[in-house]
């Protein structure tokens, strides 16, 4: 098994101790970064996990940040990516077994090392269940090829929906309007 690692700033203590216990555990993994508490942009290195693992470089990924939310939301943005945000062992292993997550975040400021390298275990150790929970990931698949997978019509994923991508990249039109 091929892991890659990555962190921003708020994470990167923890990320440090994610990679010795890979090392120790015998597990192959790459540390993409970051590789100081300088102050970086997590989406950055989300990206590089997600994307490593979608083109199949690496069979998992693990990322940390502050929270773990910030990687998380932006990993699951890369299509393939299951990423899950966990700190503790139910979760971790629940990921894996349920919803076949290839993707672990964890957030440095809301647990320790000891847990953390608990977690990690737990997760690269447990497998994808597969009956009932494959049709139910195939439906995510599904999902994602909808609304953002390859071929997915307009900027929204719905073909005719009013939304298309402005020159800066967000989307306008299509929106619920408050105004009185």
């Amino acid at each position: 098994m091929r892991v890659a690692v990555a962190s921003d700033h708020g994470g990167w203590q923890l990320k440090q101790q994610v990679v010795e216990y890979l090392r120790e555990a015998g597990v192959p993994c790459t540390d993409l970064g970051t590789y100081s508490e300088e102050a970086v942009d997590y989406p950055d290195f989300a990206v590089l996990v997600a994307e490593g693992v979608r083109r199949g470089d690496y069979d998992r990924g693990i990322l940390c940040c502050g929270t773990g939310i910030g990687v998380c939301i932006a990993a699951n943005k890369v299509p393939g990516v299951r990423a899950a945000l966990c700190h503790d062992t139910y979760s971790a292993r629940m990921s894996r077994e349920h919803n076949d997550a290839n993707v672990l975040t964890m957030g440095q400021r809301v647990i320790g090392p000891g847990l953390a390298r608990e977690i990690v275990r737990v997760w690269l150790a447990t497998e994808f269940a597969g009956g009932r929970h494959a049709r139910r990931v195939d439906k995510i698949r599904d999902i994602e090829a909808r609304y953002g997978g390859p071929g997915a019509g307009d900027a929204c994923g719905t073909p005719g929906c009013g939304r298309e991508l402005n020159k800066g990249g967000s989307q306008r039109g299509g929106g619920l309007s408050l105004a009185g």
